[in-house]
């Protein structure tokens, strides 16, 4: 059943014996077949900024979307999805959420990065063997490298220690932030995370908050890597009097792409960095790894503006 749920394939267009002769050899030569594994992925803007990217490249590209809630399977059924894709010829799949961690017992290697955040967004089939990658933290590093490279980073406050925050936390310490302090309604899982990536970069580098109001007073930066600013989760993550005009504000949401975090910061005349780049860059990222080609990703950025205005 799995296998008949991945197989249907779109279609091309009619054209003329030479241009189907064309398109034939293109396709069996450069073709790529690719997905998104995860639970309630609908909305998701990962297929359309894929198979457009890859038509502008002139690659005939299929990127099928793999909800858990709409083929009614679950994170148990991850190793007969797997074996399913790979029959079918996939080159390789985007894993979200609730998967990244309960994908990697599958797999044949990690890269280094996969390994450090023990989380895996992009699994690739080649040879035979199946390669697990983390293209997130490269998603919020490469438009932070963009728009805020020349920001204070001495002092950061992360809101967040759970999801996406080990690649966002991985991403800022790369970027050079000196020290990192992290804040979760669950301390112990900021502390962990504290840990690991201390353990990482050198000891020091990340912590564990105990008083949010006295860190951000005394940081440059502050990230929001919590699920509050959502459409499905208004509001704000801190108070909005903590804030002020020389702090920069980064937030990885993009359902909006203007958080109440965001718009309120900059009304103070705060530097401010949305979650828009980061769907982009992970996407630029993914396509490099499936296809080998180097994506644009100055016109995947133009049509996601598109996609999603404001």
């Amino acid at each position: 059943m799995i296998m008949s749920q991945l197989s249907d394939r779109t279609t091309s267009e009619q054209a003329g014996p030479t241009e189907m002769a064309a398109a034939a050899l293109s396709s069996l030569t450069r073709s790529v077949l690719c997905g998104l594994i995860g639970q309630g992925i609908q909305g998701s803007l990962t297929p359309v900024l894929h198979e457009v990217e890859g038509a502008a490249q002139r690659i005939p590209y299929v990127y099928r979307l793999i909800d858990l809630e709409q083929i009614g399977r679950g994170v148990q059924d991850l190793p007969d999805i797997l074996t399913a894709a790979e029959s079918l010829g996939f080159n390789g799949l985007n894993i979200t959420h609730p998967c990244k961690q309960a994908v990697i017992p599958l797999l044949t290697e990690l890269s280094e990065t996969a390994r450090a955040l023990g989380a895996v967004n992009t699994v690739l089939f080649k040879d035979g063997k199946r390669m697990g990658h983390n293209t997130d933290w490269n998603g919020f590093a490469e438009p932070f490298r963009r728009k805020m490279a020349d920001v204070k980073r001495n002092r950061v406050v992360q809101l967040g220690a759970g999801g996406a925050a080990a690649a966002v936390g991985h991403a800022a310490l790369t970027l050079g932030v000196a020290e990192l302090t992290l804040f979760d309604l669950d301390q112990a899982r900021a502390e962990q995370l504290a840990a690991k990536l201390s353990a990482h970069f050198g000891a020091g580098r990340a912590k564990a908050g105990q008083d949010l109001a006295t860190a951000v007073q005394s940081a440059d930066g502050l990230i929001n890597t919590t699920p509050v600013g959502m459409t499905s989760h208004p509001g704000m993550p801190l108070p909005a009097d903590l804030l002020r005009p020389d702090l920069w504000v980064a937030d990885i949401i993009y359902f909006p792409l203007e958080t109440e975090l965001l718009k309120r910061a900059k009304a103070l005349g705060a530097r401010t960095l949305g979650g828009g780049g980061m769907a982009v860059f992970q996407a630029v990222e993914a396509f490099r790894l499936f296809t080998g080609i180097e994506p644009d990703s100055d016109r995947m950025r133009a049509h996601f503006a598109a996609l999603r205005p404001g």
